[in-house]
């Protein structure tokens, strides 16, 4: 059974004929896994979707949050035009979004949901509990304990299950990091108000660090950053007209501007085929943290920043956390009361608990990393499980960490999975 967006109950598609029968399951119900469903619906291929309809971005970005991309960069892939962002706000009859308009998380989260009834349809909820080998195919097995048959699964459940703490501040948290404990992550906030009138230092030099650190200023917190870089970054503000010779030198893209990332951009299959060497490099040193450049006047100059340290002790006393701080200014301590990590995610195939330890076990792994190595159409060495976001990224390169890759990555899925499951409807 699948579950409407609105929370109805509906049947379940006939079984198609592929290899393993049943339809694809897609697990996660973000950018990713709606933009390949919606393309899989219009290729007559059955799907179900499970997954909260744009959960991380409901549940896991602060309010007053904006996005760092801009909305060229912020389409999810629409089977047939009409489903891009500006089509959402002509349709909703609001402003049109410019480069230079930094887009509210809540205008994303209301497109992704707009997105979902005109494309995708039914999504369920219902939490995949595992995806157990069965023949040529899958049994997804529900929280109800319910199994359904899969010809194919496609992983989309982005970073939810990926945030990373570093280990010399677990002890912080002995019970587990959360609002509640003297510990969390970005990831585990809607509200960065409960705050206020607290000392808070939030550890991390990247946009989700950088906007909390406002949002917590905003909100009448004492808060500190706390970066190990030399310098905070920012991201330069867009330009509406580019001449000729800016685009020569530095070809945009939906990434910045660059010829590098233009070319990533362009073409992310043609980064599979690098060599490993110059794949893992663009995976770790290309884009790097930074803030957006419409978020510099509410951190520079207004919030304190201590750059080129790190957390040498981090404990608990009876005053709140006592930090020793190391860096080129020589040792400091601070005192506060809580500690936001903002400190990214890590791409871990191990970290999927839904995927049995037989499963994890036989996805091959890109070499130096624990995410997945993928053919040039995003499956794993499991045949017929595919993965698709930020876990494709080192093969695929950065344009799969971002909602710009949804188009790339939906296509390519969908062209395989038409031919593996023997459907071929053209979009309607």
């Amino acid at each position: 059974m699948t579950q409407s967006i609105s929370g109805q109950r509906c049947a379940e598609p006939e079984p198609g004929p592929g290899a393993g029968g049943g339809p694809v399951v897609v697990i996660g119900a973000g950018p990713y896994g709606l933009s390949v469903a919606a393309h899989l619906r219009a290729a007559g291929v059955p799907v179900q979707v499970f997954g909260d309809v744009m959960g991380s971005w409901r549940h896991a970005m602060a309010t007053g949050m904006f996005l760092k991309s801009t909305p060229a960069a912020t389409d999810l892939s629409a089977p047939v035009p009409g489903g891009r962002l500006a089509d959402f706000c002509r349709e909703m009859g609001e402003p049109e979004l410019t480069e230079l308009t930094p887009i509210p998380c809540e205008t994303f989260v209301r497109y992704g949901m707009w997105f979902t009834q005109r494309y995708v349809g039914a999504v369920d909820p219902a939490c995949v509990m595992a995806v157990e080998r069965a023949g040529a195919g899958f049994v997804i097995r529900l929280t109800d304990g319910e199994g359904i048959r899969a010809a194919a699964v496609v992983v989309a459940t982005g970073l939810a299950t990926l945030a990373h703490i570093p280990d010399d501040l677990r002890a912080l948290a002995p019970g587990g990091p959360g609002p509640q404990a003297a510990l969390s992550h970005t990831s585990q906030h809607t509200d960065l108000s409960r705050y206020t009138g607290q000392r808070v230092a939030v550890v991390g030099g990247g946009q989700s660090a950088l906007e909390s650190a406002a949002l917590l200023n905003e909100a009448g917190a004492d808060v500190e950053v706390l970066v190990r870089a030399s310098r905070v970054r920012w991201g330069e503000r867009p330009q509406l007209r580019w001449q000729w010779t800016q685009r020569l030198a530095a070809p945009p893209s939906p990434l910045g501007s660059g010829w590098v990332l233009a070319a990533v951009c362009r073409s992310p299959g043609a980064v599979r085929g690098l060599p490993a060497a110059a794949r893992m490099h663009l995976f770790r040193r290309a884009l790097g943290p930074s803030g957006g450049w419409w978020l510099r006047e509410r951190v520079e100059g207004v919030v304190p920043v201590r750059t080129a340290c790190h957390i040498e002790q981090a404990r608990l006393t009876g005053g709140g956390v006592q930090l020793r701080l190391a860096g080129t200014g020589g040792p400091a301590e601070l005192v506060v009361d809580h500690v936001l990590a903002a400190t990214g995610y890590r791409l871990d195939v191990d970290a999927l608990g839904f995927l049995p330890g037989p499963v994890r076990q036989a996805v091959a792994r890109v070499p130096g990393t624990q995410a997945p190595r993928l053919s040039g159409v995003l499956e794993s060495s499991v045949p017929g499980v595919y993965f698709t976001g930020s876990l494709a990224a080192p093969t695929f390169g950065p344009m799969l960490r971002f909602v710009a890759g949804t188009g790339f990555s939906a296509r390519r899925i969908t062209k395989h999975l038409t031919a593996r499951t023997g459907h071929h409807h053209p979009p309607v």
